[in-house]
């Protein structure tokens, strides 16, 4: 357990929490949320005893294992699994203590530590670190890589994988999904939903929020309020609360007005495709959304160019790429597309794949290496990516940076643009310097707003955005009037603002016909399939080096064996399909059950909500075992019958 007692926190002259009261138990996937400078960061570090209470106690229950995801990373020489390996602090001292005894010849000592790395679980630690590492999209060729050979995005990635690695019973992650791609992104929520342990979750994607925790912490008003429920659960709940207690009734009926013109935007569009439904469906709600926004402070749009261009950009029989060290790299081929005023892509594909070559061949900061790139006459681009932070000057203000832009405009209308992003009074005269990364994105994102672009071009947008910025920029994007292309592993955004998909997979971009639960399985057959060729891979290289079959009665007797064997398999394989049919299906019932609203509110309910949760996270446990079960199946079935054949 968890318990916050009348809590005062203070760091510096800000006053974070007063009089706080928060308890959790074990078990409880809590998701943190609240405007950036709360104090959800700082939560961690009284939980970690970095920082004390002014006021009040914090108590926990007493040996409980913490895991926590450092913010930086060394650039060790140290290679990848190594470092993950050195998250089990307990496993590593038995190693070395193990190896000391063995120097000294302690038989007696060497047999109890092999004891001891037994229970540790430490035989089978480097397989586990290396799927840690594979699941968060690093290949087999990466895990004996030095770190310090990787970027800072890719070295946060081996900081979650050793995070995740290390044993514990309460697991703080603060912004886990900040550098990672969408593939990455849906790994790690199965492998949440999955942790035994009590897991607390900073992070701003509503979609992660909803599919991992249980329970969501809110800080608002130096307080701490708990909810009961994922994300939607909470911000229905809230919308409730602050609709009884909203007193500008005149500024929530305009922002019902706008929900209500968003809705309109693609009602019409619902028939084109199954993700045009899908995003309906979640329209349906963006009334409930708008009212638990309403006090956000950010409230902006995204004007559109006058002039347009038909088409505004033609790519015709494309080579996407760039050159390297070693000479030219080829990522994408045969692209041939024409993008047209109005259109809203969500780019898919695994990582590395070449979506944001693909961005930056369409801005033409990429060359071509092949092709031709031909774009309208009233072409006008607004590009984001995460680069352009660092493109902002550090010594000016925001201010200053948008007249530099439009020397001629009023200084009235520039400060005015700018609270919208939530630059107000003094602020936008603040120097870059000493803004935060979520104050920087905001920047960079109100240039691209302010020189009117035709075609917005978005590469991971919503990194170090907050909850409320993103949902106002959804809500931008979807009355944006030009055309849009967005690389985003935040579901919402997509669904919300984006009419078709297109794949970039092994070195193609192709339209993709389907929503993102459609891609998500594309992803585990994808995944199926290379294990797949890997096997036979494994089974060709095998078979040339064996030795030749003299004996052919012998291996017509194994191949009646082997046939005999093959009916048990293919009997569980069936058998688990069946279960997993059923167990989907009753885990659907409950999903469906915890989506009513009084659940969450009605105290008489509290047992049915509790068997509720608990019965989820069974048949999900069940669900995945099945899979398993099916899977493994699968392998030996596919691995026999590849022997039969050989």
């Amino acid at each position: 357990m968890i318990a916050l007692r009348q809590v005062s926190l203070q760091r510096g002259s800000q006053s974070l929490l007063d009089a706080a009261d928060l308890t959790l138990h074990a078990g409880h996937k809590v998701g943190i949320v609240g405007a950036n400078g709360t104090g959800k960061s700082s939560l961690f570090k009284l939980l970690l005893g970095e920082l004390a209470p002014e006021r009040g106690e914090l108590e926990m229950s007493g040996g409980q294992r913490i895991a926590h995801m450092a913010q930086e990373v060394q650039a060790l020489e140290r290679s990848i699994i190594e470092y993950v390996l050195d998250g089990d602090q307990a496993l590593r001292e038995a190693e070395a203590a193990l190896e000391s005894a063995q120097a000294r010849g302690e038989a007696h000592r060497e047999a109890e530590l092999h004891g001891t790395i037994e229970s540790l679980n430490g035989y089978s630690a480097p397989a586990r670190a290396a799927q840690l590492l594979v699941g968060l999209g690093f290949g087999q060729d990466d895990l004996e890589r030095p770190l310090a050979s990787f970027s800072g995005g890719w070295r946060m990635r081996v900081n979650l994988a050793r995070t995740l690695f290390t044993p514990s019973d309460v697991l703080l992650l603060d912004e886990p999904t900040n550098h990672l791609d969408l593939d990455a992104l849906l790994w790690l929520e199965q492998w949440l939903t999955r942790y035994p342990g009590t897991l607390l979750l900073i992070s701003h994607d509503r979609d992660f929020l909803d599919a991992v925790c249980d329970h969501i912490v809110h800080f608002e008003h130096r307080r701490l309020e708990l909810y009961r429920g994922n994300y939607t659960t909470f911000e229905r709940t809230r919308a409730e609360k602050l609709a009884l207690q909203q007193a500008e009734a005149a500024k929530q009926q305009a922002r019902k007005a706008e929900i209500e013109r968003f809705v309109a935007r693609f009602r019409y569009q619902a028939s084109k495709a199954r993700q045009a439904q899908s995003r309906l469906k979640m329209l349906e709600r963006m009334g409930d959304i708008a009212e638990a926004h309403a006090d956000s402070p950010f409230h902006f749009r995204i004007p559109c160019s006058d002039k347009v261009s038909q088409p505004l950009v033609v790519l015709d029989d494309a080579v996407l790429g760039y050159h390297g060290a070693n000479g030219e790299h080829r990522q994408l081929e045969e692209v041939n597309l024409a993008l047209q005023p109005g259109q809203r892509i969500g780019l898919l594909g695994p990582n590395g794949a070449g979506k944001s070559t693909l961005i930056k061949s369409l801005t033409a900061e990429l060359s071509l290496l092949d092709g031709e790139r031909v774009e309208g006459e009233h072409l006008a681009v607004g590009y984001f990516a995460q680069h352009q932070l660092e493109g902002l000057d550090l010594s000016a203000t925001p201010f200053q940076h948008v007249q530099r832009l439009s020397p001629t405009v009023a200084d009235a209308e520039i400060r005015r643009f700018l609270g919208g992003f939530g630059f107000q009074g003094d602020d936008v005269f603040e120097d870059v310097s000493r803004f935060s990364g979520g104050e920087k994105a905001r920047l960079a994102l109100s240039l691209v707003a302010w020189q009117r672009p035709n075609l917005l071009l978005l590469d991971e947008p919503t990194n170090h955005l907050d909850l409320e910025m993103r949902e106002a920029l959804t809500e931008a994007l979807a009355s944006f009037e030009g055309a849009v292309i967005v690389v985003s592993h935040d579901r919402h955004l997509l669904r919300a603002t984006v009419d078709e998909f297109w794949r970039v997979a092994d070195h193609r971009v192709t339209p993709f016909d389907g929503d993102l639960d459609d891609y998500r399985a594309w992803l585990k057959s994808r995944l199926e399939e290379q294990r797949r060729e890997a096997r036979h891979d494994k089974a060709e290289r095998q078979q040339e080096e064996g030795e030749p079959r003299d004996d052919r009665k012998a291996s017509r007797r194994a191949a009646a064996e082997l046939r005999e064997k093959l009916r048990p398999l293919k009997r569980d394989r069936d058998r688990a399909e069946r279960e997993m049919e059923k167990t989907q299906a009753d885990l659907n019932e409950v999903e469906a059950a915890l989506g009513d609203a009084d659940l969450y509110t009605d105290d008489a309910r509290k047992d049915e909500l509790n068997n509720q949760l608990a019965r989820r996270g069974e048949l999900a446990t069940r669900l995945e075992e099945l899979e398993q079960q099916w899977l493994s199946a699968e392998e030996r079935l596919e691995a026999m019958e590849a022997e039969l054949k050989g």
